[in-house]
């Protein structure tokens, strides 16, 4: 299947969040709501992508190479966060979610499951939640976001518990502020719906239905 042909939306200025799932993208997607901007927390159709200016999340993370040459005007932000705090989380999160990632009966969209699977290995790992294989994901994952963007001016990596990062994400894309700025504190704890449940009416729909209903980039992904 091939991509229908792209409109303007592709040459606009578009801000897309790498980071890893509990590095922070609900405060940041949060954060730039606020900012006034229109932003969808994971994006699952070309409609999502065109809407919105900030992306982040699935697929964001895994299929970064792929957005930058679809979208060449584009920002990318790389989250990061020490592993001591990320690795309980994210098996947390993982524990929620890994029924509903279930290749054939989870009910999670196909796109989430596919970046979930590449980047986690969820649907072959002896032991998803093992510390060492979560820690192996996430230095690959790095690893790989680093020398993709190596020496780019269009890259950012980020750790949003620094006292400087809004100014430095603002800075990034433009934005210059006289007061001092946080993130705000969101999907914390055991809390992974902090994303639904903010009203925002800058909010852009993952499954968002567009000219080309809801489909999605002609794209596969390679290891």
């Amino acid at each position: 299947m091939n991509n229908p042909p792209q409109h303007s939306a592709y040459q606009q200025p578009k801000l897309f969040i790498i980071g890893l799932p509990r590095t922070g993208t609900t405060s940041v997607s949060v954060a730039l709501l606020q900012q006034g901007f229109h932003v969808a927390h994971q994006a699952f159709t070309m409609a999502a992508f065109e809407k919105a200016y900030v992306v982040s999340d699935a697929p964001c993370f895994s299929d970064y190479p792929h957005l930058d040459n679809l979208f060449p005007q584009a920002k990318f932000v790389y989250l990061d966060r020490p592993l001591d705090k990320w690795l309980p989380s994210m098996q947390m999160l993982l524990q929620r979610m890994l029924p509903h990632l279930d290749k054939t009966t989870g009910r999670f969209h196909p796109i989430m499951k596919r970046s979930f699977q590449h980047c986690f290995d969820i649907w072959q790992a002896q032991d998803v939640f093992d510390p060492n294989h979560l820690s192996q994901c996430y230095i690959h994952h790095q690893q790989q976001v680093f020398s993709y963007f190596a020496e780019r001016d269009n890259f950012l990596s980020l750790d949003i518990s620094q006292p400087d990062s809004l100014e430095r994400l603002l800075k990034f894309i433009g934005i210059t502020t006289d007061e001092p700025q946080q993130f705000p504190l969101l999907n914390v704890g055991r809390n992974v719906a902090s994303w639904d449940e903010y009203k925002h009416p800058n909010k852009v729909s993952a499954n968002l239905s567009g000219e080309y209903r809801r489909q999605f980039f002609a794209y596969t992904l390679t290891p």
